[in-house]
């Protein structure tokens, strides 16, 4: 295997340092094609459930039903994910994108108008269930576009800190934007902007015709397109990104529950972003390092660090105090999120690889969904405050399964993938 780093490696000198960085990445030939647009069609992961949660509070008066609403949208975005993301594999990414960002913009403003008509909470489930399943998964596929752009480039990492960094700046701007135009504006007005974003942005995306990943047929069409979900270790970071979902959801329903109780609902957006801001932060950092320690031992002490931060949540009542703790929190998160992405590159072949990205997108949302249920019935039914102990007990419970599986994360020694997606930074011989 040290023969092959050996080999390739003055062929990339011309263009890549020892030490990549993001100067370099961004000037890929091509790139800014698909991430310019990519960009704005991201936004529904990270405006689409606080919007449904402000928009359903604000009819129902209730966090609870406002949490179920999102938790179905959630729950159908993280069933249907994998599917998609395997249909990109097998056909290709516009076919589809096309139908979907244009049923995912009908199935949004759909729900807006039945919320604001009041209608019963089955029509808003019955609405809530198109409107995630037809949630372009964008992000997995900018992921997989990296690939084909920078082939087996040591820019690997750096692209998938790059697209953790994107993530979470997505996450800083989509809450702010959400929670300002649905308490300024109207609060529809986060749904109707989420769902124009992501029909321009995702048809902008499809038209990129160039950078898509290439589709496999003939005899080795069956073998690349074999499911993701055979690989033991993309089953072990399910679970750990389950967890990282529940941090995401608790914050979200809990954080806008504690503004409330105060008083200062438009805070929400404010101590949501700096989460975000922490998590985007550590992302930037995370990606400029130079690893040393193999990328499986990394995701157990990163999870670690995010499960002891995130256990201290429920014991805060200060804005200030909870904003700190708050920030932290998101420093922990990007590592174990930017790890998890590069090991796919590792453990899974290059034809189920949106697949993969797709399971962990929909890993996250799922266990998102599952924490907006959970912390909105006991922010409802217990003291304020109490939904935060639902990213106490996600991150907890992954970091057990984690630790008990970290062996199936390491890259096998005949795995032609290893070269391309860890060796780049940390030696193979490490795993």
């Amino acid at each position: 295997m040290g023969s092959t780093v050996t080999t390739t490696e003055p062929a990339r000198t011309s263009t890549t340092s020892s030490r990549p960085g993001y100067g370099q990445l961004l000037r890929t030939r091509g790139a800014w094609t698909f991430l310019l647009p990519g960009f704005a069609a991201r936004q529904p992961f990270a405006m689409l459930t606080l919007s449904i949660v402000l928009l359903v509070q604000h009819t129902t008066g209730s966090y609870g039903a406002a949490g179920a609403v999102a938790a179905a949208t959630g729950v159908s975005m993280a069933l249907f994910a994998p599917y998609s993301g395997r249909l990109a594999d097998r056909y290709g990414q516009r076919a589809v994108l096309f139908p979907g960002v244009l049923v995912h913009a009908l199935a949004g403003l759909t729900l807006t108008a039945l919320a604001l008509a009041h209608a019963p909470l089955w029509a808003l489930f019955a609405a809530a269930v198109p409107t995630g399943a037809s949630v372009p998964q964008v992000g997995p596929m900018v992921r997989a576009r990296w690939g084909v752009t920078l082939g087996d480039s040591p820019l690997m990492t750096t692209a998938a800190a790059f697209e953790s960094v994107t993530d979470e700046l997505t996450f800083v701007l989509g809450p702010l934007l959400a929670t300002a135009l649905c308490t300024t504006v109207t609060p529809a007005a986060g749904l109707v902007t989420e769902a124009g974003l992501t029909l321009v942005g995702g048809l902008l995306f499809a038209a990129q015709k160039r950078t898509q990943p290439p589709v496999t047929t003939g005899r080795h069409a069956r073998v690349e397109h074999a499911s993701a979900l055979r690989v033991p270790g993309v089953r072990v970071l399910i679970v750990t990104f389950l967890g990282i979902g529940c941090v995401f959801g608790g914050m979200q329903v809990s954080l806008a529950a504690f503004t409330e109780s105060i008083g200062r609902p438009g805070l929400n957006g404010v101590l949501y972003g700096t989460f975000a801001a922490g998590n985007m932060l550590s992302g930037i950092v995370c990606g400029a390092l130079v690893w040393k320690a193999a990328p499986h031992h990394r995701l157990v002490v990163g999870y670690t660090a995010l499960a002891l931060a995130a256990s201290a949540l429920w014991t805060t009542h200060s804005v200030l105090l909870l904003a700190a703790l708050g920030l932290l929190v998101g420093m922990c998160i990007a590592p174990a999120l930017i790890t998890g992405y590069t090991l796919v590159e590792s453990l899974v072949p290059a034809g189920a690889r949106t697949e993969a990205f797709t399971w962990l997108t929909g890993a996250v949302a799922l266990g998102q969904a599952a924490a907006v249920t959970v912390a909105g019935q006991l922010e409802d039914r217990l003291w304020d405050g109490a939904g935060f102990l639902v990213p106490m007990a996600g991150t907890v419970l992954a970091l057990v399964v984690l630790v008990a599986l970290r062996s199936r994360l390491a890259a096998r020694p005949h795995s032609r993938a290893v070269a391309r997606g860890v060796g780049h930074r940390t030696p193979v011989a490490v795993d």
